[in-house]
């Protein structure tokens, strides 16, 4: 008998539809993506053996520079924006949207509140240039650090709980900043605070190491 040839079928895909979807999903991340702010300082921290990683959320973060100049930051932009306008409030710092909007996304703030609707209207450059990032003081006749962390910690509301406190002061910076800081927390009741550091190899023959070793 005649064998029976069975017709030949095609194995083209039509990858049409697959390649739009992967360029509208490009596109969308590309014009969503929000790129984090530029830090207004350099900090070298020091190291520790402490592996516990900063969370992505939920933080309030005190930059402390060689200088001693104390810099705020907080995420979530609801908070902030919350945050912005309880100060805009109380102080009236007469803060227009674009400042407002400003501060929502922008990066750490470091000056004084009777400068800041100046230090608001300006960018990273005219700040420096203007000598407006002083840093918020911390001293006991003029503590508005205080005063950042009684309004981010109203901005919080629910998320109270889950908050962590985070001080990323450089290697240089001197004693008597970083015992302000601590003592204004102590003020306002914080005992539990989290230091940034660089993460440094366990020396051999520590505790340390001897307690990693049995983890293995």
């Amino acid at each position: 008998m005649p064998k029976v040839k069975m017709p030949r079928k095609s194995t083209l895909v039509d990858m049409t539809a697959m390649c739009d979807v992967a360029f509208l999903l490009l596109t969308f991340f590309m014009l969503a993506t929000k790129f984090k702010p530029d830090e207004p300082v350099t900090v070298v921290t020091p190291s520790s053996i402490a592996a516990t990683l900063l969370p992505d959320s939920d933080v309030m973060l005190f930059t402390v520079d060689k200088d001693g100049r104390v810099f705020f930051s907080m995420d979530g932009q609801t908070k902030r924006k919350k945050l912005i306008q309880d100060l805009d409030q109380q102080y009236k710092l007469g803060l227009d949207q674009k400042e407002i909007n400003n501060f929502i996304t922008g990066a750490s703030v470091g000056t004084d509140l009777k400068d800041l609707k100046s230090y608001l209207s300006m960018g990273a450059e005219e700040r420096k240039a203007a000598g407006l990032e002083k840093g918020i003081p911390t001293d006991s006749a003029n503590n508005e650090l205080a005063v950042w962390i009684e309004y981010g910690n109203a901005a919080q509301a629910a998320d109270i709980r889950k908050l962590k406190y985070c001080i990323k002061a450089d290697n240089e910076t001197p004693y008597p900043k970083i015992k302000e800081i601590l003592e204004t927390f102590k003020s306002k009741h914080i005992q539990k605070l989290n230091l940034v550091t660089n993460l440094e190899a366990i020396p051999e023959g520590t505790a340390a190491a001897e307690v990693e070793s049995t983890k293995k």
